[in-house]
């Protein structure tokens, strides 16, 4: 079975940083893409970034210049480096991980304080 484990999450006061890890454990194969989501209260999961299995990254526009994903392909680990924040990015952040199917961790609050 697979689990994904995020953490690096917490409390920042606005123009700080953060970095998400998300590790996957479990049978394991043909990682398609793995992505970070984000859920405020009140509002809908929305997408932050994702790398796909040949390097390409993908961004919100919201976080672009700001965000950077990036993937240890070995550990089966991605990464969310958070710079800049601002109190529109407090959420629930969310692991997502697409091999044979979709799999998706618990999540990780980020709080950013103004």
């Amino acid at each position: 079975q697979v689990q994904l484990r995020e953490s690096g999450g917490g409390l920042v006061q606005e123009g700080g940083s953060l970095r998400l890890s998300c590790a996957a454990s479990g049978m394991i194969s043909g990682i398609k893409v793995m992505a970070w989501y984000r859920q405020a209260p009140g509002k809908q999961r929305e997408l932050v970034a994702a790398i796909y299995g040949g390097g390409t990254t993908n961004y919100a526009d919201s976080v672009k210049g700001r965000f950077s994903i990036s993937r240890n392909r070995y550990m089966n680990e991605v990464y969310l480096q958070m710079n800049s924040l601002t109190p529109d990015d407090t959420a629930l952040y969310y692991c997502k991980m697409v091999s044979t199917r979709e799999h998706w961790g618990q999540g990780t609050q980020v709080t950013v304080s103004s």
